[in-house]
């Protein structure tokens, strides 16, 4: 009788043990589930269905008071203006991509690639810029231009016009041009001869446009 008290004993603890044992492992089991499930911190419903009171809310961008404008220089009222419009806004990266702008449009002038031109300049610049190429060519002439170097490249005027920014840069580069006909024969300029040239561009961007480039929308310049 003892015996068959310590066989039941035996059977009621491997039973009792079984249980623990499934109840971990079902335990376990779910808390792996739940931790392979990672929050995204980009759900938008989620953010949504959590308590306001964990919502921080960002300040709005405000830019310089009538004030401040009126105690600044033109310039540099201006360059805060567009700022404001576009926080990306660096005056150095904008002045090394004039002056790129400024070679390329030369350039594809000379050779006459009105592609370059048209991804380089708005309508009305592209058309002028046209309009000499194909009277050039009409004419059976040949423009070489040759930059030997830019000696100043800056901002002198800067503006917001609703929600256009419009930067003007100032080149004094010496160059090397010469016109010549179909034979070859100089018909204007000097291919030996430096000349400084003083070049005032105007680019502008909608600010409210994702395209990030600027055209060229004027351009003047003199000797």
């Amino acid at each position: 009788m003892g015996g068959g008290f310590q066989l039941f004993d035996v059977i009621l603890f491997a039973v009792l043990a079984l249980l623990l044992v499934f109840k971990l492992v079902s335990v376990l089991g779910r808390r792996g589930e739940d931790e392979g499930r990672q929050t995204d911190p980009f759900n938008v419903s989620k953010r949504e269905a959590d308590s306001e009171d964990n919502v921080v809310e960002m300040p709005e961008r405000s830019g310089p008071s009538p004030e401040e404008l009126a105690a600044m220089e033109p310039l540099e009222a201006g360059m805060a203006l567009i700022k404001v419009a576009d926080p990306s806004f660096r005056e150095r990266e904008f002045v090394k991509g004039a002056r790129m702008a400024f070679e390329a449009t030369l350039g594809a002038f000379a050779k006459g690639d009105t592609k370059t031109l048209k991804s380089l300049l708005d309508n009305t610049v592209y058309e002028n810029f046209a309009g000499a190429i194909q009277e050039r060519e009409k004419a059976g002439h040949k423009l070489e231009t040759t930059i030997v170097g830019i000696d100043e490249s800056e901002i002198v005027k800067a503006e917001m016009d609703e929600n256009l920014a419009k930067v003007t840069v100032k080149f004094v580069t010496e160059q090397v041009n010469d016109l010549k006909d179909a034979d070859g024969e100089i018909v204007e300029g000097d291919p030996a001869n430096v000349v400084r040239v003083t070049d005032v561009w105007t680019f502008c961007r909608n600010t409210r446009s994702p395209d990030p480039n600027w055209l060229l929308v004027a351009t003047g310049s003199k000797e």
